[in-house]
């Protein structure tokens, strides 16, 4: 089974790769600062299904979650610190190689987490759109290289 670096590694090329042939075709072309925050996305969505066990993987996610959250506190934002802290927990209840690695949960997981700023802060969801299209893709190369599509 691949590690966090492979994970990231090809969450960031694929997902970069991605970004840039949408550019090119004309399709998606988002600002730098939006490149950047769907790349977070990706790699985190790549990272994200190994976060239930005690591994590297998982302290760099919870790094970035821990700096993704004193960010949000910092600059006053306490709801969304709140969103996120509450879904840092989800892997907690599950066993590895459980729902976690499924397609299903590809789906799911990163829906509740672009649902809650839907329902809570009345945000569109069509400006969600493209940060959960990069979560999930970015699990996807998780479950792809894992060979988990079940």
């Amino acid at each position: 089974m691949p590690g966090y670096k492979t994970h990231t590694a090809g969450a960031v090329i694929l997902g970069a790769g991605t970004l840039a042939t949408l550019n090119w075709l004309g399709w998606f072309s988002p600002e730098p600062w939006q490149a950047m925050v769907l790349m977070g996305c990706v790699v985190l969505g790549g990272l994200f299904p190994d976060v239930d066990t005690d591994s590297r993987g998982q302290k760099f996610f919870y790094s970035l979650l821990l700096i993704i959250n004193l960010t949000l506190m910092i600059l006053g934002y306490y709801r969304w610190a709140a969103i996120l802290g509450f879904l840092a927990m989800l892997p907690v209840v599950a066993r590895h190689r459980g729902f976690i690695h499924t397609w299903w949960a590809m789906l799911a997981i990163p829906l509740a987490v672009f649902l809650l700023p839907v329902i809570f802060y009345g945000l569109s969801w069509q400006l969600l759109v493209p940060y959960y299209l990069a979560a999930v893709f970015g699990y996807l190369t998780h479950l792809v290289m894992d060979r988990q599509l079940s």
